[in-house]
């Protein structure tokens, strides 16, 4: 029988609509809800909703208002900048060095980067260089820095990982760039972090980052889905996938999503404000967690063991099926996931746990857990508590007894 409690450890595939944001929102779904474009009183007020909402995101990030583009969410920022900016530059590049833009990314970036990335590349469209991971799931800055060519264009790197939680050396290699810019006296290379999962839980100052452009997506910071933003600095170019009425400095075109923007300034604005206290408040739970469910035999941590978001906790069970985990604990009510959410159609295994170096057996073994406002202790003592007699059970039913020596 399935159980009627849930405990949900999914907030790296989505939140709840914090409702202090849904009632920020609800005057712009009917009372306010003018076109921002319009030049009559009604317009006006739904374009002083989005001017304010520009404004509050680009203060909490350290940017300046013109320098904000609304999108619909994460993935389209990611595509818009990692595909906008190589397009941007392509006859420039052709006419001054002969060659196509060159991007740097990494192996364990989100599919909303890498899959644009690699059919552009198997195109001809750009130059493209993978840098790897440790078997932490970190970035060498040494290995970026190393990668730079005179037609390198853009580099993209992830604040966090979503599955594993690591947390990448953004601002090293923002200041290894600027170093390159000043010796190569060039513009180039821009830097792109897809920051959807730390918001909340880390620093977004685009200064002390020295990024260049930067991702946000409300559906994983308690504001809605289908509203997200692109921070992009002045002076930095980038080709536009839609073509109309020239809204966000004609980066974007269409009507803006006035509900969607005043919820994501207000989500953003509540989770930076909390951001110490609750990253303290989960780093305790997700320590607990992790500790609790390594004392399971022949079970691996995914990703590094302290520089990793607050709230994520990656393990991987040797000899069973993630996905059948995953079903198991549903029926305890617990709802986690075995990697990015994005991906749960396919039956492939993580790429970011095999970047790590880690086997396809390990990768078909990981669950993600991924904390949230409403995770207590009780919440954490409970998986702790459930999750033995799951892995168990799995064990007895697969064909597969692993040597934990191939793993060490």
């Amino acid at each position: 029988m399935k159980s009627t409690k849930i405990i949900y450890l999914d907030c790296a595939a989505t939140t709840p609509l914090d409702s202090r944001v849904l009632e920020a929102m609800n005057p712009y779904f009917s009372d306010d809800f003018g076109n921002p474009s319009s030049f009559h009183s009604v317009g006006m007020q739904a374009k002083d909703a989005v001017s304010d909402a520009r404004g509050t995101i680009a203060r909490l990030i350290g940017a300046h208002e013109e320098e904000i583009i609304f999108t619909s969410g994460g993935t389209e920022s990611d595509n818009l900048a990692v595909i906008g900016v190589p397009r941007y530059h392509t006859k420039a590049l052709m006419e001054k060095l002969q060659a196509l833009p060159h991007v740097i990314t990494s192996a364990i970036e989100h599919h909303a980067v890498l899959e644009p990335l690699i059919a552009m590349d198997r195109k001809k469209e750009i130059e493209l260089t993978i840098v790897g991971v440790n078997r932490e799931g970190q970035v060498s800055v040494d290995e970026v820095v190393a990668a730079l060519k005179p037609n390198t264009v853009l580099i993209s790197i992830m604040t966090a990982n979503n599955e594993i939680g690591t947390i990448q050396p953004i601002g090293d290699i923002g200041r290894e760039i600027l170093k390159w810019r000043k010796a190569k006296e060039t513009v180039f290379p821009y830097l792109h972090t897809d920051a959807c999962q730390a918001t909340g839980y880390l620093d977004l100052n685009v200064e002390k980052s020295h990024v260049d452009l930067l991702t946000l997506n409300g559906s994983k910071m308690y504001g809605p889905k289908g509203i997200g933003a692109l921070y992009v600095r002045k002076g930095v170019k980038l080709q536009p996938f839609f073509i109309g009425g020239g809204q966000e400095r004609n980066i974007r075109s269409g009507t803006e999503n006035v509900p969607g923007i005043v919820g994501l300034a207000k989500a953003l604005a509540l989770v930076q404000a909390d951001r110490e206290v609750e990253s303290a408040r989960l780093t305790a739970l997700r320590d607990r967690l992790a500790d609790g469910l390594m004392k399971i035999p022949k079970t691996i941590l995914n990703g590094h063991a302290t520089e990793r978001l607050p709230n994520s906790v990656n393990v991987s069970f040797i000899d069973i099926e993630g996905e059948a985990a995953v079903l198991y604990l549903d029926a305890v009510g617990i709802m986690a996931s075995t990697g990015s959410a994005c991906a749960s159609t396919s039956l492939d295994p993580s790429h970011v746990i095999l970047a790590t170096g880690l086997s396809y057996e390990a990768a078909h073994g990981s669950i993600r857990f991924t904390l949230g406002h409403s995770t207590m202790q009780e919440d954490v003592d409970y998986v702790i508590k459930e999750m033995p007699a799951i892995v168990e059970r799995l064990r007895m039913m697969s064909p597969v007894n692993m040597d934990m020596k191939y793993f060490t």
